[in-house]
């Protein structure tokens, strides 16, 4: 039985997943929890893995360690994107299962569904048709993950479990224009924008795609409440149920950062999946829900990103 004595590894603990993942737990009173910096620990190597697991005798591993990026960074870095998150995933996930660790939670992300699935997105149409072929890399590394913990489940009775969040904003996101999903690089060219004169923004794409958005700490919630329950079965969605366009996300954005100026749409870039709305009903039976709506959630990270803006050198206006 899991409890709060029981030593529990966050792969991936600094990241924006990791580190909300580690707050919720510290704060509901979990004291022995592990982490260690990618340059501590290079989750690619296999005997790396196999020794820090081995040191550090985790009870639960969390696997929020991936190699992550926008629309251009998936485009540029395909080769990269497959194979560094097969490696980090295949290591955690086999030398859990070598040595014994009694429960492994594997994070996942909405775009292993089909570019064209009916709406919402149910975890049974899972390889049902092809994938959106711009972030097709790192959608097939994670649905790898997602069946190997689904085949050792089945053969050898383990708890191990898979979740599928939507797209996570917050504390700790990534704003680095170059390799930011859509969210956190809207506040960033917002706000510079603003900053410069409310300079007109541009922005990818049509604004027509739809997209739901989750804020990371109550995906870290979800974390949690699969630690605490058994959960009967492999793969669960995580997220709010609710989407909105890529315009009115940016209408939103816009508001709360005080953006005045103009906003172009370069219609040549690539829009990607039509609509991407979760089906969460799955977790919502079992009895986990999304606390912080999307508003309420900009207006945090907003704040957040203001505290840490001597982080973010690079100027794009």
């Amino acid at each position: 039985m899991i409890d709060k004595n029981s030593i529990i590894y966050i792969a991936g603990h600094n990241g924006m997943a990791g580190s909300a993942i580690w707050r919720t737990l510290t704060a509901k009173g979990y004291h022995n929890l592990v982490g260690a910096s990618s340059k501590e620990l290079d989750l690619r190597k296999q005997k790396a893995v196999r020794d820090f697991i081995r040191k550090t005798k985790p009870d639960v591993i969390i696997d929020a360690a991936a190699k992550v990026g926008g629309i251009q960074a998936n485009n540029d870095f395909p080769f990269d994107f497959l194979m560094e998150n097969m490696q980090i995933q295949n290591n955690l996930i086999n030398e859990a299962h070598r040595l014994a660790v009694d429960k492994f939670i594997f994070l996942g992300s909405s775009c292993i569904y089909p570019k064209l699935a009916p709406q919402p997105l149910k975890e049974e149409y899972l390889l049902t048709a092809p994938l959106e072929p711009t972030n097709e890399s790192y959608a097939l590394a994670k649905i790898s993950g997602v069946k190997l913990c689904e085949a050792i489940r089945r053969q050898y009775q383990k708890d191990f479990v898979s979740l599928m969040p939507t797209n996570l904003y917050g504390f700790n996101d990534n704003f680095d224009l170059k390799s930011s999903h859509v969210l956190p690089a809207m506040i960033r060219k917002f706000h510079e924008a603003k900053e410069n004169n409310n300079a007109v923004v541009t922005l990818w794409g049509t604004g027509k795609p739809m997209r739901e958005f989750l804020f990371v700490d109550d995906m870290a919630e979800a974390v949690v409440f699969a630690l605490e329950n058994e959960l009967p079965d492999h793969l669960y969605n995580v997220g709010t149920g609710k989407d909105l366009t890529i315009k009115e996300l940016a209408s939103t954005v816009r508001k709360i950062v005080g953006h005045t100026g103009d906003i172009l749409w370069d219609d040549t870039k690539p829009d990607g999946t039509p609509r991407k709305l979760m089906d969460v009903s799955k977790m919502h039976n079992m009895g986990w829900k999304h606390q912080t709506e999307l508003e309420a959630g900009i207006y945090k990270t907003y704040s957040w990103f203001l505290e840490n803006i001597e982080n973010f050198k690079q100027k794009v206006y």
